[in-house]
């Protein structure tokens, strides 16, 4: 009798756990692959496809590859910070030539943008159990789990209508003043995941004034630089920001600009007020990427490496990265030629947009023509073909609103 209740008490720890949704963005996928159709469209899942459909590897990638094999001599750990050099040649791309400088800025390999968030919300927690992240709506679906699971407070605030096509500025602004001094702001970088609407310059000029003025903290997610309007316009905004802010944090991703989605590399960089705390911070999200996952993959970060140190590699991906961000703005502009109601997507950028369908229409769209998209209505606009856009927006005009 004793044994079968120690037998009962052991198998009661799994028995514990919750039943937990499917991935909404991995079940779409998984519908889509199953759908035998040869016109299906897949806008859903966020890769990067030329006008074939494909996602390549980029040739500079390729070449860096090579490289690698033939020179590198050990497969030994390098650390929690990861590949230093990596994140040194990132930082200017981020932050500019002069602020890269900075050494109240610190910076550590991270797998992908995902371990950049997370390993930015556990340095928020270690430091304030009661912090506070403003993060306007809607927003990215995993960014709730990141960080909120860290422990840090989210209040949400509004950021875009998805029916009149527009930022809620004024709306966002009015909620970011009532921040304290010391929350941290959740802040798109450029291309805006969802919704494709991005801040101009004169509204990240007003986040900055507003930053500086109440000792706010913004926290950027930058994961598409340089597929939006170029690699120095995505990342303006980010610098004023960070420039105007005492303490900043920067979760940045190179698995879109690069194309090396599998590979999850990142690097997540901390500005302290000076560089005695930039130090401090360094030393801390040491120990806490150890606990995480001890070190980052290191392939894809020495390909980066390796491509931004080979000033012929370097500046192929600059044509590379400009071909990829040239196509995203002429499918945008196809698609906004089409219907005056496609029309904000041709003023919008980067991989994504937001259409106004119900969940109903997002599901007729699927069962009638075989296009999968989330049911929000966000759909990847470089994950049309050359020759699906005009298919594409055809069958979605017909469930679209009036303007």
């Amino acid at each position: 009798m004793e044994q079968d209740v120690l037998v009962a008490e052991r198998r009661m720890l799994l028995d514990r756990l919750e039943e937990q949704p499917a991935d909404a963005l991995l079940a779409l996928i998984a519908l889509c692959d199953a759908d035998p159709r040869p016109e299906k469209i897949d806008v859903g899942v966020g890769v990067y496809r030329d006008a074939a459909g494909n996602t390549p590897i980029l040739r500079c990638i390729k070449a860096a590859e090579h490289i690698l094999l033939q020179s590198q001599k050990t497969k030994a750990y390098l650390g929690s910070q990861g590949d230093a050099h990596f994140v040194e040649l990132i930082k200017p791309i981020v932050f500019g030539d002069a602020t890269a400088a900075d050494d109240r800025i610190v910076g550590v390999q991270t797998p992908g943008g995902c371990g950049a968030l997370r390993l930015g919300a556990e340095l928020i927690a270690a430091a304030d159990p009661d912090a506070r992240i403003f993060v306007g709506q809607p927003t990215w679906p995993n960014h709730q789990p990141l960080i909120g699971r860290a422990g840090v407070n989210m209040v949400d605030h509004p950021y875009y209508d998805r029916d009149s096509r527009e930022i809620r500025f004024d709306a966002m602004m009015e909620a970011l003043r009532g921040a304290r001094a010391g929350d941290l702001v959740l802040l798109h970088g450029s291309c805006h995941n969802p919704t494709g609407a991005d801040l101009d310059l004169d509204q990240w000029r007003a986040i900055a004034d507003l930053v500086s003025e109440r000792g706010l903290i913004p926290f950027v997610d930058l994961a598409y630089q340089g597929l939006g309007n170029g690699l120095e316009a995505d990342a303006a905004g980010t610098r004023l920001v960070v420039e105007a802010a005492e303490q900043a944090l920067v979760a940045q991703s190179c698995d879109k600009n690069f194309g090396i989605y599998r590979e999850r590399t990142g690097s997540l960089f901390v500005k302290g007020q000076n560089a005695r705390i930039a130090a401090l911070a360094f030393g801390n999200l040491l120990s806490l990427a150890r606990t995480m996952w001890s070190m980052p993959p290191d392939h894809g970060a020495a390909a980066v490496r390796i491509v931004l140190s080979d000033p012929e590699l370097r500046a192929d991906w600059r044509v590379e990265l400009d071909e990829m961000c040239r196509r995203i703005r002429t499918i945008r502009a196809r698609l906004a030629a089409f219907d005056p109601r496609l029309e904000y997507i041709g003023r919008q950028n980067g991989m994504f947009s937001m259409l106004p369908l119900s969940p109903d229409a997002v599901l007729a769209l699927r069962k009638s023509h075989g296009i999968y998209m989330a049911g929000s209505g966000r759909f990847n606009v470089v994950g049309l073909s050359d020759d699906g856009v005009e298919r594409f927006a055809a069958a979605v005009t017909e469930h679209l609103p009036d303007v």
